[in-house]
């Protein structure tokens, strides 16, 4: 099969199949996703479909299979989470990690990503200047320059609390 017979194949076989997979599991965006994975299976052996006499036959076995193995592979998930209850209580984030957020929050998008990409996500400079597209001068400068705007909105007097800008501010 060519690929503009494939293409063909596919824009009046989808619907139908995709209809009969609706029937099968109940969920149209299920049968979708196994119709379009049986599809994509398929394309690889289009070539060898001319010599099969029932392509469409061999998709929809393909996508009920599917069908069948999401499934069974959500029915061990459930069974798992049964019999794993969650626990007690889930402890919130604690006050440095929301500090933290929050004075990252207030970055600039450009070096709040430096600083996630380099300190949270164990990054390099020049991995994070790949990331980025930046080079790598630049991501030095805003990772000194966000480390520094951190450390001003994260600075705390241990005898006064927290400290005041001159605006009034609380940092």
């Amino acid at each position: 099969m060519t690929e503009e017979e494939f293409d063909a194949f596919y824009a009046t076989a989808f619907p139908r199949l995709t209809g009969q997979l609706y029937a099968f599991t109940g969920d149209h965006g299920e049968a979708q996703d196994v119709v379009q994975e049986a599809f994509v299976r398929a394309w690889g052996r289009r070539r060898q479909f001319l010599a099969d006499s029932a392509p469409e036959a061999w998709i929809r076995t393909v996508a009920m299979r599917l069908a069948v193995s999401r499934w069974r592979r959500a029915k061990r998930w459930l069974e798992l989470v049964r019999r794993t209850p969650p626990p007690d209580s889930t402890p919130g984030p604690d006050p440095e990690h929301t500090a933290l957020v929050a004075a990252l929050r207030e970055l600039p998008e450009v070096q709040r990503m430096a600083i996630v990409l380099h300190h949270l996500c164990d990054l390099s400079v020049q991995q994070v200047a790949s990331e980025t597209g930046a080079p790598v001068g630049t991501v030095k400068a805003r990772l000194s320059r966000g480390r520094a705007a951190l450390a001003k909105r994260l600075a705390v007097d241990e005898a006064d609390g927290p400290v005041r800008e001159e605006s009034g501010r609380v940092r």
